[in-house]
């Protein structure tokens, strides 16, 4: 069968590549060099590159290239065909490189490097030359005319440099290029309409540049194109109507422009899309027909345009969409209920439009949604009770300002993952149900301008997350004091404009509310500026006192025969545990009283106590909250880690538990990440273990200290992340049964002289009983525990896995990430353009240390994206922490974005852990 002119063209190159590999004799003919030549090129390259990079390519010495010299490559003949020195960590410029001495060359490949400077006018004169590869170093300056002269170039990557000035039209010379990535530059200017000559051209990307003027007609030319990408740059004009006449676009992706006119005519029938986003332009024109069927698109967003009509009920048909966004549009008419066979539906964004009736029941069908957004619209009708009870994953529900009625479903207690919900500027009436006491995740609650009537219920009062609260605006009455008492994560609230009387809290939120907030009420009282006192309180409070004295008598005497009986029931359970602690402590000494493996019991004992000075103060290297930790130098030379344990004065041993339980653990598991177990001892007051000594302490330490923390480099935090990952991975699916650790925390890593990691501290370890709910008492160390703990006490993988998130992020900013966590947290995916989403990863990292550059940078990079998976407020939605351990064990590159570029929002997902792969 002939070839086609298409596929000859492909394969032309590859036949001068033959013949040039194979024909020694083409060398004189051609002109080319001798090897020798091409050597001293080579080496004067290496001349001009810095110390460490010059050490990279130590094996380049000699006479020829193809002598093993690092990253050369040279065809059979013996000429250089390929430099191949992917992310090495060069620092150096392409200048000192003569390029008519290696004029053989098919292949340049320095991604991910430090090279610097321009790039020179001489590289048009590599005529074999298939693919460049320059992307991620610091190039600057424009990109030579004379690139147009590379007739055989297939690649060009030079995204994520410093590159300015046009894009030169020559590039239109390159009919053989497949793929040209420029994104994430300073190019400015109009886009040469030259490019549209690029007949076999697949992939182009210029997005994240300053590019200005409108898209060449010529495009409508690109039948092959694939992937399409002119992101944030200043662009006007139309959107090219056959950008799909090739049926094979995939990726079409445009947001952060100044495009204006209709969506492109040739989409409707693009079945290949994947991807679509047309978001923050000024796109006008009626979109009820512009859209069909697509089998393989899951990402669409039209948001922040100016179209209009009615949405289409063919995104329902999309099976595989999971992100649907048509937000601040001119939208009118019915949500279509076909919607509901979306089915694989994550975030569903239809706010600020014009849509009206009723939020169809289909809805909940999307068992996957994780964020339903349509406020700012004019939708009537109840509240399905339906969506509420069908997604228990939901994190984010608006349906504020809109003309909803009815009650507020008690149904939406069960959607006990919800981080946010408003339902505000409606006209929803009757009672707060107090089933909304079921949400224990809430953090931000806005049920103000309706029609809510009656007391606020008190289990509102149990939202300990709860951080924003607006009730204003109804028609509630009651008291509130005892109500809100206890909600100390409250930070802002309004409860203005009800029939609320009494005294308000003591809490901090309410001293600090603005007047506004509380004015019109009907009678709320308080010690602040705002409000009148409450009726009856004396300065000096003499009659409260006087009144709680009496009551206090009264009640103790009501209370004196229970009480007695009490202390009765008292004694006799201190005597039975008293006993039960002797029987125990007997149990102990009659089996193993001092027991250190591979040494002599009583020697060492004798040794420990010495060597602590009888556990003097002046050799404790730390104290917790069970015990004293001690260094003790043996005779030996050895050093251990002595942790004795807190006694009583009593003289009765410590509660052995926890106790019982480290020494259960460690004698059942083995790992190079976990502090090993030597001995223990049990003796009366000298109840204490025996660790190996681990001489750069804790983490906790090490980060709190300014000369210890500027020492501990990004190598060795990366290092020590994937250490502690390593031990997980290992306790949770290696054990059996799994090993929950449920006390994660940088206090519990230890560091040895070489700064490998050790987890340490596994009193309130747990063994998994497979088959069975693990329920247990709330154990671990405030800031690191998982947030379903607030609410549940069934324990799982996911608990450890939530507290390494926060671990790692410390890790990553020198520091605890509270703050940080939480505000990440309570903002969605509907405000990335919020100050917390914006914030660039490179002011989160500890300033202390450089910022890191090359592949510790791009490695930083990849575990902030799963530091944060791993803080999913839903449980299922974290990672496994093999699945982490195997993350962090690639090498591989997550985003295509200069480190110093990168948003917390960019690393951030809604979704679940499997978009991470």
């Amino acid at each position: 069968m002939p070839l086609s002119n298409n596929k000859l063209s492909f394969i032309l190159p590859f036949i001068n590549f033959f013949l040039l590999a194979c024909t020694s004799q083409l060398n004189a003919s051609a002109g080319i060099p001798p090897v020798t030549e091409q050597a001293k090129a080579l080496l004067a390259w290496k001349a001009s590159f810095d110390g460490r990079s010059q050490s990279v390519v130590s094996s380049w010495t000699g006479s020829s290239p193809c002598n093993n010299w690092t990253g050369i490559i040279c065809s059979k003949g013996g000429n250089v065909i390929r430099i191949s020195l992917t992310s090495y960590g060069l620092r150096g410029n392409l200048h000192d490189l003569n390029f008519s001495y290696l004029p053989t060359l098919m292949k340049i490949d320095l991604f991910n490097n430090s090279i610097y400077g321009t790039i020179p006018p001489e590289i048009g004169r590599l005529k074999y030359l298939m693919y460049l590869e320059m992307a991620k170093n610091s190039l600057s300056g424009q990109i030579p005319d004379s690139i147009g002269d590379l007739q055989n170039l297939r690649v060009i990557q030079l995204y994520e440099n410093h590159l300015s000035g046009q894009i030169p039209p020559t590039l239109g010379n390159l009919t053989m290029l497949d793929s040209l990535f420029l994104h994430l530059n300073s190019l400015s200017g109009s886009i040469p309409s030259e490019l549209g000559k690029l007949k076999n051209l697949a992939y182009l990307r210029l997005s994240s540049n300053n590019l200005t003027g409108t898209l060449p007609l010529e495009f409508n030319n690109l039948t092959r194109l694939v992937n399409f990408r002119m992101s944030d740059n200043f662009l006007t004009g139309h959107l090219p109507d056959n950008i799909c006449s090739g049926g094979l676009l995939e990726k079409f992706t445009v947001p952060s422009n100044r495009f204006t006119g209709p969506v492109p005519r040739s989409l409707k029938n693009c079945t290949s899309l994947s991807r679509l986003r047309l978001d923050g332009n000024q796109l006008t024109g009626d979109i009820s027909e512009a859209f069909g069927v697509y089998p393989h698109l899951n990402y669409v967003d039209l948001s922040h345009n100016k179209l209009y009509g009615k949405v289409s009920s063919n995104w329902g048909l999309c099976k595989n969409l999971t992100s649907l966004r048509i937000s601040d549009n001119n939208m009118s008419g019915q949500i279509p209920p076909e919607l509901g066979k979306a089915t694989l539906l994550v975030e569903l964004d239809l706010s600020l439009n014009h849509l009206d009736g009723g939020i169809p029941n289909s809805l909940a069908n999307l068992t996957s949604l994780l964020e339903l957004l349509l406020h700012d619209n004019r939708l009537s009708g109840d509240i399905p009770s339906d969506i509420v009870v069908k997604l228990p994953t939901l994190a984010n529900l608006n349906l504020g300002n809109n003309n909803l009625s009815g009650l507020i479903p008690e149904s939406l207690g069960m959607c006990r993952y919800l981080l946010n919900l408003n339902l505000s500027k409606n006209n929803i009436g009757g009672r707060i149900p107090s089933a909304i006491g079921n949400l224990q995740s809430l953090q931000y609650l806005d049920l103000s301008w309706n029609l809510l009537t009656g007391e606020v219920p008190k289990v509102l009062g149990g939202l300990k997350s709860l951080e924003t609260l607006n009730i204003s605006h109804n028609m509630l009455n009651g008291s509130i004091k005892s109500t809100f008492e206890l909600m100390q994560s409250l930070i802002s609230l309004d409860i203005s404009y009800n029939q609320l009387e009494g005294p308000i809290p003591n809490t901090k939120a309410f001293r600090e509310a603005p007047v506004a907030a509380l004015k019109n009420n009907k009678g709320l009282c308080g010690n602040i500026i705002a409000l009148d006192k409450c009726p009856g309180i004396q300065s000096d409070d003499r009659k409260q006192q006087q009144h709680r004295k009496l009551f206090i008598l009264i009640l103790l005497s009501l209370l004196a025969v229970p009480v007695l009986l009490y202390i009765s029931a008292l004694i006799v359970y201190y005597l039975s545990r008293r006993a039960w602690n002797i029987k125990a402590k007997q149990t102990i000494e009659d089996s193993n009283m001092f027991t250190i493996w591979s040494y002599d019991s009583k020697i060492v004992y004798e040794e420990i106590v010495r060597a602590t000075d009888n556990f003097n103060v002046e050799n404790c290297i730390g104290t917790g909250g069970s015990g004293t930790v001690y260094k003790a130098h043996l005779p030996s030379g050895q050093d251990w880690a002595i942790k004795r344990l807190h006694a009583p004065e009593d003289e009765v041993l410590p509660d052995l538990k926890g106790f019982t339980n480290e020494i259960r653990t460690l004698t059942s598991i083995k790992h190079r990440n976990i502090v090993k177990l030597y001995g223990f001892c049990s003796k009366p007051q000298q109840c204490f273990l025996i660790y190996e000594f681990l001489e750069r302490g804790s983490l906790a330490n090490i980060l709190s200290k300014e000369k210890n923390a500027a020492n501990f480099d990004w190598s060795q935090r990366l290092n020590v992340i994937k250490d502690v990952a390593s031990a997980l991975s290992y306790m949770h699916h290696d054990c059996k049964p799994s090993i929950i650790h449920r006390d994660l925390s940088s206090k519990n890593i230890l560091l040895d002289s070489d700064c490998v990691a050790h987890i340490s501290d596994f009193g309130t370890a747990k063994f998994l009983k497979p088959n069975s709910s693990n329920w247990t008492s709330f154990a671990g160390t405030y800031g690191y525990s998982a947030p379903e703990l607030a609410y549940t006490m069934n324990v799982d993988e996911k608990c450890d896995v939530y507290s390494f998130g926060v671990l790692a992020m410390e890790v990553i900013m020198g520091q605890h990430p509270g703050d940080l966590v939480s505000s990440l947290s309570t903002s969605t995916s509907s405000t990335l353009q919020s100050s917390v989403h914006e914030i660039l990863i490179k002011d989160v990292v500890d300033q202390r240390l450089p910022a890191p550059k090359n592949h510790l940078a791009e490695e930083m990079a990849c575990v902030m994206k799963i530091a944060l998976a791993c803080l999913h407020l839903i449980p299922q939605c974290r990672p496994t922490s093999r699945q982490v351990s195997l993350q962090l064990s690639k090498r591989r590159q997550l985003l295509k974005t200069s480190f110093h570029k990168i948003t917390l929002g960019q690393l951030l997902d809604p979704r679940c852990f499997h978009s991470l792969h």
